[in-house]
């Protein structure tokens, strides 16, 4: 969808305009500290560009139209080449309209697309003599830049020295990782500074930083490369003439970090239709990727292309950015709940001035917990900025504190539990309810009888608060336990009702132990992690005789979750006898006990049912629409019947996989599969594989 244009009606209003967007542009360069975020810039900008189409003759000097980043801070270093911004597209319309106007102006059609993500960082220029790293220089103005080469050796992919001493300059973007941008907040804050807005205004501010007492990690990403003057004479033709794609696999060369190794390389394509084609698949990856993109970057790949379509002043004829709708908005923070969840723990959620992000009326965000809160200075009435990206629960990143006004509040932590007013367990940074599980009895039983747990049909939300209100259930245990009397004693319980409920309550104790530990809602598992839990130690017997050493032994369990998770398993001691005198199963089928008696018996000898099965050995990642036999299967139970033939499943495609079964709608994981020459597999040929597996 374009990005709509602001509404400028008079000269008054597009001076304003101009004022704000060099402003905004200037502080968004040097700190990333700008009053506006990307989307409200976006429409200042094609606001001003509007009345200047319109008033050719009252364009002001300082416009962001014709400057290279909306008018960002000079530097001292002149660039030996232009360092110049990109164009913007907003939809497929859009961009078909660029790629006939670049057709026109080269003489022939666009032979091939250089398609990349477009990174949400700072752009620089590496300088290299004799291969190794002489100067670091921000874009600037696009003439001439910022010094920085007091952060060379903390920029990761940046190497100090290149693998062959070449003269050449190395363009990029340096940003923070997710990873990253928590780290960087966490150091900044303790040593009493603000936390920063977003990751972008992080590295913007980190790079520049040059008497800090600390230093944080950041990510350089290549997209250039050029020959500098005095070059050797044999490689100064060479890199001009090569294509944009045929750069990066040099630069990659070098030892420099490119996208490549992402799970959004840039590629090439020859029509319009694969550029667009590509540009949805790295949509569609946005909310999963490690680091920030807010679009794409599209190239005239060859250098006799980009030649002849040349460049203005402010940005070059042949490329493109592609722009995502988005993910961060400002907005101001209204109040904060404070919620319990189904195992006790209390969880802050902040209440937003409705904001839409990426399509979506945003109104709540989360807040992870206390210390968070206290370490970001979050205040009511702050203005924060709101991070939202696909699925991804929005989450505040930080306030906006140079907006502050002085009328904002601190936030009020409760002295008891919200819900049902017993003490707070504070010694952890998650607070929790006393009272634990039961202080959220419908919660926890809700979640137990869902079909990735115990699949008990007949038992929803609505039956599990009607149990609990009649006081015939005060734990998990006591489900197994209800009689066809009491059943018919509630309202609307008739015959068929209460007899189909008894049933699938009975079906329950035979699922396997995995399900019955998921069940159970021990913090820090969640279905897989059960699964696998449930395959190394075979029994309940076994992983309640466990110790934090043995529990460690568990694929995804590091020395932190081991402890709490072993502490929690014998805080439901009691729930867990009560299950099994009731009956429910609490062995793993096919799963073998571990040999030593604390179930420690090394990496080598962890239990994997389904031992000598299809798929031993192998890794395994399912994507798209399943259909025949696979059809009915949620994702856990195909997960589960993956393990079951003794294979591992997995959740992104690389190097490690062994078969990807596509469905329909499969996209991007089906292209990686066939880029990498990993086998693929139908739903049908997979359920034909594993038939002696299926249920």
């Amino acid at each position: 969808m374009t990005t709509p244009a602001a509404v400028i009606t008079d000269a008054a209003a597009y001076a304003q305009a101009v004022e704000d967007a060099v402003t905004a542009s200037a502080a968004y360069y040097t700190g990333g500290t700008s009053a506006l975020d990307d989307d409200a810039y976006d429409r200042l900008v094609r606001g001003i560009a509007a009345w200047e189409t319109e008033h050719p003759d009252q364009v002001l000097p300082n416009s962001p139209t014709g400057k290279v980043a909306g008018g960002a801070v000079e530097g001292d270093v002149p660039h030996t080449v232009a360092m110049l911004s990109l164009d913007n597209v907003f939809s497929p319309e859009e961009f078909t309209t660029w790629s006939a106007s670049l057709a026109r102006r080269i003489g022939h059609e666009v032979e091939r697309f250089s398609v990349e993500p477009k990174l949400d960082g700072l752009a620089v220029a590496a300088r290299y003599a004799g291969g190794r790293l002489r100067q670091l220089i921000t874009r600037g103005d696009g003439t001439a830049g910022e010094h920085v080469s007091h952060a060379i050796g903390t920029i990761e992919g940046l190497p100090h020295e290149l693998a062959e001493p070449v003269t050449v300059e190395v363009r990029g973007e340096v940003l923070m990782t997710t990873a990253q941008f928590e780290h960087a907040n966490e150091v900044r804050t303790a040593h009493g500074g603000q936390p920063f807005a977003n990751p972008r205004g992080a590295a913007a501010g980190s790079l520049r930083a040059k008497e800090r007492a600390y230093t944080v990690p950041m990510t350089f990403f290549g997209y250039g490369l050029l020959p500098l003057p005095n070059t050797e004479k044999a490689l100064a033709p060479r890199l001009g003439e090569l294509a944009h794609s045929d750069l990066m696999v040099q630069a990659a060369a070098y030892g420099v970090n490119t996208t490549a190794t992402t799970a959004v390389p840039g590629i090439t394509a020859d029509t319009v239709e694969q550029v667009l084609a590509r540009v949805q698949e790295i949509a569609a990856l946005r909310a999963e990727l490690p680091f920030g993109i807010d679009g794409i970057v599209i190239k005239a790949d060859l250098a006799a292309d980009q030649q002849s379509a040349g460049s203005g002043s402010r940005a070059p004829r042949w490329a493109i950015a592609y722009k995502l709708p988005a993910v961060e908005k400002i907005t101001r923070l209204l109040e904060v709940e404070w919620n319990v969840g189904r195992t006790g723990i209390i969880a802050p959620r902040a209440v937003l001035e409705p904001v839409e992000i990426d399509g979506a009326t945003i109104t709540y965000a989360t807040l992870h917990n206390p210390a968070d809160i206290t370490r970001r200075d979050l205040r009511l009435g702050d203005h924060v900025m709101v991070h939202r990206a696909g699925d991804v629960i929005p989450r505040i990143e930080a306030p906006v504190a140079h907006l502050r006004t002085g009328d904002e509040q601190p936030i009020a932590f409760p002295e008891a539990c919200p819900r049902c007013g017993a003490g707070i367990n504070t010694g952890e940074q998650r607070w929790r309810c006393e009272n634990g599980r039961n202080c959220h009895l419908v919660a926890a039983l809700s979640y137990a009888a869902g079909r990735d747990q115990l699949d008990i049909e007949g038992l929803g939300h609505t039956r599990v608060v009607q149990l609990v209100d009649a006081g015939l259930v005060a734990d998990l245990a006591d489900l197994f336990t209800l009689t066809r009397e009491q059943l018919m004693g509630l309202e609307r319980m008739g015959v068929t009702s209460t007899d189909n409920l008894l049933a699938a309550i009975a079906a329950a104790k035979g699922q396997p132990l995995s399900r019955v530990l998921c069940a159970l809602g021990v913090r820090g598992t969640g279905r897989s992690m059960s699964r696998r839990i449930a395959r190394r130690f075979a029994s309940m017997d076994n992983i309640r005789a466990a110790n934090a050493e043995s529990m460690q032994q568990v694929e995804g369990i590091g020395t932190e979750k081991a402890p709490s998770i072993v502490a929690e398993l014998a805080e439901l001691a009691p729930l867990i006898d009560k299950l099994a005198a009731a009956g429910v199963n609490m062995t793993e089928p096919g799963a073998t006990p571990p040999a030593s008696s604390d179930g420690d018996t090394g990496e080598a000898d962890e239990n994997t049912e389904g031992v000598g099965g299809p798929l031993a050995g192998m890794t395994v990642v399912v994507t798209g629409a399943m259909t025949g036999p696979l059809e009915k299967l949620s994702r856990n139970q195909m997960n589960e019947l993956i393990e079951r033939a003794g294979g591992r499943s997995s959740s992104s495609v690389s190097k490690k996989t062994s078969l990807v079964v596509a469905g329909d709608g499969a996209g991007s994981k089906r292209a990686k599969a066939e880029d990498l020459a990993i086998r693929l597999a139908t739903p049908d040929e997979f359920a034909a594989l594993v038939a002696d597996y299926l249920n």
